[in-house]
């Protein structure tokens, strides 16, 4: 990075510029000591018989209320999802809060109950945390910090792809994006937030998964695009069985952002190998109907959608303005 250079919004939306910013920031911090998976979404610590897994994130939403939920929920199910997409059982939570002088107590009291809600619902306690506050104007409202451990026998890496698997998406993507948009422009949907635990479930189909990940910043094109590179495999996404519903679809259109690109909080998107993907599938649409195969994974490199009309376009990682503070 020069020395000029000065950090965008976009060094943070999940897409090449946030991938190229990780990539300078991990080459000062070499250290790793005995940790690995460090560039996943939770590193791991060998315990023996066990791996201590550990992820930490930042929230920073605007705004802060929206429909289905608050950033408190997102802060709760964004950790314990980075957990439960590595294989593990999340045991902990600490939390850390910044509020910005001025900030009514009422609505801390509603996020931190939306946080106490996602606690009870997952079973994972929030056990120790921070408080801080700025003065007025030093902060936009209130950030959130969350930090989370937990405990897997085998993780479930995210480079584990192999050919011939199919890509299945625990539901329809895209709504946690599209819900924030709406609220920010005044727009009346009738979507909410995606965002929910997803430990239960990934707990009940972890033994079928070769990967998985949560499409969090980026969306589904940033996130497929990392799984396929890293495993070394051609996915090919069918454009007949996409999982976006069409109001997603219309917003994304109306604003003119990639659909790909939009976020989820409270679904990942995984690889199976076919003999048993009748089992996954029927396992997840216990949780979610919308559960569903979206492509396969191949022999050769790159990600590309097989459109309706038989042609196939690449989906590369997201580059250029990318939605800001959606989580």
């Amino acid at each position: 990075m020069a020395n000029d250079e000065r950090i965008e919004l976009d060094h943070g939306g999940g897409g090449y510029k946030s991938w190229q910013l990780l990539q300078e920031v991990r080459g000062i911090l070499k250290e790793r000591g005995k940790w690995q998976n460090c560039e996943d979404d939770a590193a791991v610590y060998d315990l023996g018989n066990q791996k201590l897994i550990f992820t930490s994130d930042g929230f920073i939403v605007d705004p802060i209320f929206f429909p289905g939920g608050d950033i408190g929920k997102i802060a709760m199910c964004g950790t314990i999802n980075d957990l439960s997409v590595m294989g593990a059982k999340p045991l902990g939570i600490a939390l850390s809060i910044v509020i910005e002088e001025g900030f009514p107590k009422s609505d801390l009291m509603k996020i931190v109950k939306s946080i106490n809600q996602i606690s009870k619902e997952s079973g994972v306690p929030v056990v120790t945390g921070d408080t801080k506050v700025t003065p007025k104007g030093k902060l936009d409202k209130i950030e959130i910090t969350t930090s989370g451990v937990g405990i897997a026998e085998e993780i479930i890496p995210n480079n584990g792809i192999k050919p011939d698997d199919v890509i299945i998406t625990s539901g329809d993507l895209g709504e946690h994006s599209v819900t924030l948009l709406a609220s920010r422009f005044n727009y009346k949907t009738g979507l909410k937030t995606d965002s929910k635990p997803l430990n239960k479930e990934i707990e009940k189909v972890g033994n079928f998964l070769n990967a998985c990940k949560d499409p969090t910043r980026g969306g589904l094109a940033a996130n497929i695009v990392e799984m396929a590179e890293k495993s070394k495999v051609k996915i090919v996404l069918d454009e007949e069985t996409l999982p976006y519903k069409k109001e997603v679809v219309a917003v994304s259109e109306l604003l003119g952002i990639d659909i790909f690109s939009l976020a989820s909080e409270g679904r990942f998107i995984a690889a199976v190998s076919p003999k048993y993907k009748g089992q996954a599938l029927a396992i997840l649409r216990k949780f979610n109907p919308e559960a569903k195969i979206i492509g396969q994974a191949k022999k050769g490199s790159g990600v590309y959608l097989k459109t309706k009309l038989g042609s196939y376009r690449p989906i590369e990682m997201p580059k250029g303005k990318l939605i800001p503070r959606i989580c």
